[in-house]
């Protein structure tokens, strides 16, 4: 039995934390973003500016019968340091898992870039029998912060 609820990587990236906080705050860019492959597409987003936010994503992936999607809820947000959203099938509340980023510059040019993935929250019986957490693998997540690296290198 997996007693993981979370999941971190993280990776220094050559770019201040201004310029990767432009292209994570940007859901227009989340699918050049995504190495897990689920993320399709933007349905309804504007740049994340507040907690409170919700934007949209067309998504697509085994564990969820096809095409699918999300509503994406801000529940964490400082500029230049820190997104954090709560991930719920599109219409209703989010059932427990969020992503983090957390930004720390290290240089004018290099920033500490942590990802983490947490799952602890997810109670639903029923989705817990669903879906077998975690649905994105830490390679999946390493590969995020690969291209996230590769967007603001361009």
């Amino acid at each position: 039995m997996n007693d993981q609820s979370s999941m971190t990587v993280e990776r220094t990236i050559d770019a201040s934390t201004a310029e990767i906080f432009e292209v994570l705050s940007n859901p227009e860019r989340h699918v050049e973003l995504d190495g897990s492959g689920f993320v399709r597409s933007v349905e309804h987003a504007d740049r994340i500016t507040a907690t409170g936010q919700v934007f949209t994503m067309n998504m697509e992936g085994d564990h969820m019968g096809g095409e699918y999607k999300t509503d994406n809820h801000v529940v964490g947000y400082s500029e230049g340091a820190l997104l954090a959203w709560k991930t719920a099938p599109a219409g209703t509340e989010p059932p427990g898992w969020q992503w983090v980023w957390e930004l720390s510059s290290t240089g004018p040019e290099s920033t500490e870039v942590r990802l983490t993935y947490d799952w602890g929250n997810v109670s639903d019986p029923e989705l817990l029998s669903k879906l077998s957490f975690p649905l994105v693998k830490k390679e999946d997540l390493e590969e995020t912060l690969n291209r996230l690296a590769a967007a603001v290198a361009s």
